[in-house]
């Protein structure tokens, strides 16, 4: 069954029509990011925190994240969804209700969750539901997946100042999905740091050209 097709609304599937999914990854990920240098998965070192968004397709994306200052790594992955270690096919065929993640590992003393929450806002457009300009589905939706109450805290505010400049610039209303990070399923490992391996290759992020206000909310991570 698919959910994903353009002649309806997509929508997410429910957790018993979800694809049935495996016990373990059907695929080899790199070790190291091939920007930075780091690991790609744990352990991470000491005093660093974690950051999950989605926000279109995963390539583009990733990107914008490994270019920020005291970002550790990067990784594209499938979060928020039922379907245990999904592949792309699965994902994009939206019966595994995953959206295409970025796991972002930092260091909170040279980059704030809240420098991060901004650059997600204004990296994408956060009122087209599911989709992200011409990317159409359910794993093209935007969410935040938090890691921490207070994460989950300055989630929650910085959605509520950027609806507020967001509604004064005559926009729509913020679809993003916020809640608590499930489990974080590695893509394959020709979709880590993609733009960087096809620099010309394919993004879709487009923001609202509408500016985040700074200090939206407390720092925290």
């Amino acid at each position: 069954m698919l959910f994903n097709r353009r002649d309806f609304e997509p929508r997410l599937p429910t957790r018993e029509e979800a694809l049935k999914g495996r016990d373990a990854r059907p695929f080899e990920v790199p070790e190291l990011h091939r920007v930075l240098g780091n690991r790609l998965e744990p352990p991470f070192p000491a005093g660093l925190a974690v950051a999950d968004f989605a926000l279109g397709c995963f390539w583009g994306a990733e990107r914008k994240f490994w270019q920020t200052e005291g970002v550790w790594t990067t990784a594209a992955g499938y979060q928020g969804g039922y379907t245990e270690n999904p592949t792309y096919e699965e994902a994009c065929g939206g019966g595994t209700g995953h959206a295409e993640a970025v796991r972002v590992v930092y260091d909170p003393t040279i980059v704030s969750y809240t420098e991060l929450l901004k650059l997600f806002w204004e990296s994408h457009n956060p009122t087209q539901g599911n989709r992200q300009g011409n990317d159409e589905g359910t794993q093209y939706r935007s969410a935040i997946y938090t890691h921490s109450d207070a994460d989950q805290a300055a989630a929650l505010a910085s959605r509520d100042a950027y609806q507020e400049v967001l509604t004064k610039a005559g926009l729509g209303t913020i679809t993003t999905e916020i809640r608590k990070a499930d489990e974080f399923y590695y893509a394959e490992a020709y979709h880590q740091q993609y733009l960087d391996r096809v620099p010309n290759g394919y993004c879709g992020l487009g923001g609202t050209g509408v500016s985040c206000p700074i200090g939206v909310a407390p720092a925290a991570g």
